[in-house]
């Protein structure tokens, strides 16, 4: 179920899914159209049944639409799982896993290195329903178990996680809350269903940012959920159907069209974070790299336990902590542009003030996202801005 050989990969993210070349057309065409019509009114009411909507006919757009589908099933095999659901953005996907698993009085374990927009849903938005948060390093299981309560119903989970790109054992938490019976939710966005199944490891629900590698060119904003059958159905049924957070047919048209050379992509990424991390291990004015490709990293054997690959995207901390000197560096660089966000073509540069229950106090972290430049001329641009320009 689960394919891991990259002959196999490429061809789910080719033609899995593409079974009926209409007219002829080698590019599924875009089906932008709100609703669907059926020839008697039998057939209208399966619409409203489950089941596959392939074989039952299409009934709303907010709901189901054939070029999502395409998308949603190579997404769901890449997974290994039941099924996926596309999604307005990345958020919305992640909003919908959250929901889905919370209830009024409820208690959720999150790692503390999350992204920032889920961390603010968590900590700042659910506490208007009487749902808390206990955010953890994540890094040790013996922890992330420690701070389960009577009241959780959800560990969300980011591994590699935002910024420091820590680890956490997929499988050995997972365990533990299915024995609980709480459901455990993973943000994939970094790996991608290329490097990365969280399924496997017994993760209920697998959550991605399309707008990152999945589409890779920074020109759609989109989100993806893929859980089992049952969960999904109960999704769709509320999250999805309530809340109409389903993306439309164009960007999912375009996220096809993306996710079609997502393996030449993720490869040209991971090279080129390889050469542009171990470049700045070198180098005098940086301290510590934090790149999963690195064979220094703190969690060498459960990355290679439980990823079949890594990324381009690494984060490294200046040795001089001056937030200024650290600002100024990064307006000196001409390649890399500052913006949020990453998975495209561009390569990008945030700085912030990383915090850690490990740390005593803040520090000067600065994210690089490499694109699809050359490592030379990245390489080239980190050297004039780290030496003064």
């Amino acid at each position: 179920m689960f394919p891991h050989e990259p002959a196999e990969a490429d061809d789910v993210l080719l033609h899995y899914g593409e079974d009926h070349h209409l007219m002829g057309a080698v590019v599924p065409p875009i089906f932008q159209n709100s609703l669907f019509v059926f020839p008697n009114v039998a057939a209208f009411r399966r619409g409203f049944t489950a089941g596959d909507p392939y074989e039952k006919g299409f009934l709303y757009s907010r709901i189901h639409n054939p070029t999502l589908e395409i998308v949603e099933r190579k997404l769901a095999r890449l997974e290994g799982t039941d099924a996926a659901k596309v999604f307005g953005s990345g958020m919305a996907a992640i909003s919908a896993a959250i929901f889905s698993a919370v209830k009024a009085g409820a208690h959720v374990v999150c790692v503390e290195t999350v992204y920032g927009p889920t961390r603010q849903l968590l900590k700042d938005y659910l506490p208007k329903f009487n749902v808390s948060v206990t955010f953890v390093d994540g890094c040790d299981v013996d922890e992330v178990v420690g701070a389960i309560q009577p009241e959780t119903t959800l560990i969300f989970l980011e591994s590699p996680s935002s910024f420091l790109f820590r680890i956490q054992d997929l499988a050995a938490i997972s365990a533990v809350a299915r024995t609980r019976g709480i459901t455990t939710v993973i943000d994939n966005s970094y790996a991608s269903p290329l490097f990365q199944q969280p399924a496997r490891h017994g993760i209920d629900i697998v959550v991605h940012s399309a707008t990152k590698y999945l589409a890779g060119h920074s020109d759609i904003v989109a989100g993806a959920l893929c859980t089992s059958a049952d969960r999904m159905a109960r999704i769709l049924d509320n999250e999805l159907a309530l809340f109409g957070g389903i993306l439309a047919p164009l960007p999912a048209w375009l996220l096809l069209r993306g996710m079609r050379t997502l393996a030449v992509r993720m490869r040209a990424h991971a090279e080129t974070g390889d050469a542009v991390a171990n470049w700045l291990s070198e180098h005098p004015a940086v301290e510590r790299v934090h790149h999963v490709g690195r064979p220094d990293h703190p969690q060498r054997a459960l990355i290679e336990r439980q990823m079949s690959g890594h990324s381009g995207l690494l984060s490294f901390e200046p040795r001089n902590q001056d937030p200024v000197a650290v600002e100024a560096m990064v307006d000196r660089l001409r390649v890399f542009q500052i913006g949020v966000s990453w998975g495209g073509f561009e390569s990008l540069v945030v700085p912030i003030a990383a915090t850690c229950s490990k740390w005593s106090e803040p520090r000067q972290v600065v994210r690089l996202f490499c694109g699809l430049e050359s490592p030379e001329s990245l390489i080239r641009d980190l050297d004039q801005a780290l030496s003064g320009g």
